[in-house]
């Protein structure tokens, strides 16, 4: 038994090789790199989606505003990230050429799972090629369909899953026993901005600062991509550190 670390060792060469318990470890080390990256929730409230997210800036002389963690995939659909964020951009960008193209092709918004789709394949496409490596990052996707708020997690595996609220990252576990705790249905996008940032203070203590946090929402009435701004994000804590 205390050999078999190091025949393992073998299997994790290339990403197309089994090790003989049926597991692609190079796919594994990828998950492994997304519960190091920086933590990202997604809430689906009444009135929209809510996507928040850790920036986790290292460098007091990094300017706060240029680093990005919540991008914008088409007018009613967001993304944010948690693993290596250069990989994310790549799949970001193929998805928001995706819905450009839809709306070209057809002139009518995409909807979020056929963007999911489209970011798994590439995903997956990576977990089986030689010469490759597995994107080492999970995705939330969140939009609004014509069903309602949406809210999908993309696998390094190249799996989804969808959700009405979840958390990726470092503080995963934490944030998400606060959400299975608080979260509800009746939500709306200010109370759920509210959980997520109290989540994000307990998760990084003394480390929380709004300068670190990006948060975006999308409404279901105005089905617009909405950046939070800072001076919102101040008052939101205020109110959170007074309970």
């Amino acid at each position: 038994m205390q050999a078999m670390p190091h025949q393992l060792m073998g299997y994790d060469r290339a990403i197309t090789m089994f090790s003989p318990d049926g597991r692609l470890l190079q796919v594994e080390y990828a998950k492994k790199t997304v519960r190091q990256g920086s933590t990202a929730i997604g809430i689906v409230c009444k009135d929209g989606v809510l996507l928040v997210a850790d920036k986790r800036i290292a460098e007091k002389l990094i300017i706060p505003e240029s680093v990005e963690k919540i991008f914008k995939m088409d007018n009613h659909i967001g993304a944010t990230a948690s693993g290596i964020l250069s990989d994310a951009r790549v799949l970001i960008e193929r998805g928001q050429l995706k819905a450009q193209q839809h709306s070209v092709t057809y002139d009518t918004p995409v909807d979020v799972i056929t963007i999911v789709k489209e970011i798994c394949s590439l995903q997956q496409i990576c977990t089986q090629s030689a010469g490759l490596r597995p994107f080492g990052v999970s995705i939330l996707v969140a939009g609004i369909d014509r069903d309602g708020p949406a809210l999908f997690e993309t696998d390094p595996t190249g799996i989804y899953f969808q959700y009405q609220a979840t958390a990726i990252g470092e503080g995963e576990i934490e944030v998400e026993e606060i959400l299975n705790k608080e979260y509800s249905t009746s939500m709306t996008i200010e109370d759920g901005l509210k959980l997520a940032l109290s989540a994000l203070m307990k998760v990084l203590g003394k480390d929380f600062s709004t300068q670190r946090i990006d948060a975006a929402y999308i409404k279901t009435d105005e089905k617009m991509f909405t950046q939070v701004k800072k001076d919102r994000l101040d008052k939101v804590c205020k109110e959170c550190k007074k309970k």
